[in-house]
């Protein structure tokens, strides 16, 4: 059967999403990234001549899915194991599923010695489900159906997440069924919070991607509503925080803070704590990924 190969691979996940809807073009959805510490990380191991390949834990079957057709696109004649680790939870809107997908095309990568472009990557995840573009670096505008990137915006300091989980999980392929929209307002509002976050990433003027994440999650009440969005509206006036986000496709609020605020060491245990008290599934508390972090490492 041949000598074993064997690649690692790493992606990182997305608090939800600073900013989704649709452009007015066409009406193609998009989606802005909030690239998070913690992700996914994949093991494959190759033996030639062998059939298949065979996923751990099981139900990671989206990542199983992709391994083989990158196996046969690539002409890599081979089977093998996939075993992923994750520090994403499912269904919470976190790029459970993207991460997993990207850390196993990585490590196959690694195992053959090959390059994925990324865009096409991209292109092969979205046939599977409509996926975040956690395959770049950075935050990206992304059409998350066609598996497009629309813009590269750039990256911003690390900054703190306050996360809820409300409970429950959320598949993507049942909620992107669901969506609309076919408001002429909704879209040409949507397109100016594009422009406004482009602006605000470039110049990383941290209030101004607050407010464009907090009309995210205003407006997302109408796809998929979140019991505690006016608390948590309620909170960004009580602990000046920068802005709420929200992981659209999933289960999570999050307050956004900027850890060089004076307030910053006080606010979080008095808010996590005021979190807790409502007893909902989970509390978290994340780091986004800031450009203090960024390296070439994770480049495809």
């Amino acid at each position: 059967m041949g000598n074993p190969k064997t690649g690692i691979g790493r992606c990182l996940g997305t608090f939800g999403e600073l900013l989704q809807g649709a452009l007015p073009i066409e009406r193609r959805e998009f989606l802005v990234t909030l690239p998070i510490s913690e992700g996914s990380t994949a093991e494959f191991t190759a033996v030639r001549g062998s059939k298949g390949v065979h996923v751990f834990p099981p139900y990671k079957e989206k990542s199983r899915r992709l391994a083989e057709e990158l196996l046969r696109l690539y002409n890599l004649e081979a089977g093998g194991e996939l075993h992923i680790k994750s520090e994403l939870h499912p269904g919470k809107g976190c790029a459970s599923s993207s991460a997993d997908m990207v850390a196993t095309a990585r490590a196959i990568q690694s195992a053959f010695g090959i390059q994925i472009p990324r865009h096409s990557l991209a292109r092969i995840m979205s046939a599977i489900e409509p996926s975040d573009g956690v395959m770049y670096e950075g935050i990206v505008s992304f059409y998350q159906r066609e598996g497009i990137v629309h813009g590269h915006l750039g990256t911003l300091p690390s900054l703190t997440v306050v996360a809820l989980d409300e409970g429950g999980r959320v598949e993507t392929m049942e909620l992107c069924g669901d969506r609309r929209f076919n408001s002429t307002s909704r879209l040409a509002e949507y397109e100016r919070l594009l422009l406004d976050l482009v602006r605000a990433v470039k110049r990383r003027h941290l209030p101004s991607v607050g407010d464009v994440a907090t009309r995210s999650a205003v407006l997302n009440q109408d796809v998929l509503p979140k019991e505690h969005l006016e608390l948590f509206l309620d909170l960004r006036t009580r602990y000046d925080a920068l802005g709420v986000v929200a992981t659209h496709s999933g289960t999570c609020l999050g307050l956004l803070l900027d850890p060089g605020s004076l307030r910053h060491s006080e606010a979080l245990p008095e808010l996590v704590g005021e979190l807790l008290a409502l007893q909902c599934p989970g509390v978290r508390v994340y780091r986004t990924y800031g450009f203090e972090h960024q390296t070439t490492t994770e480049m495809m």
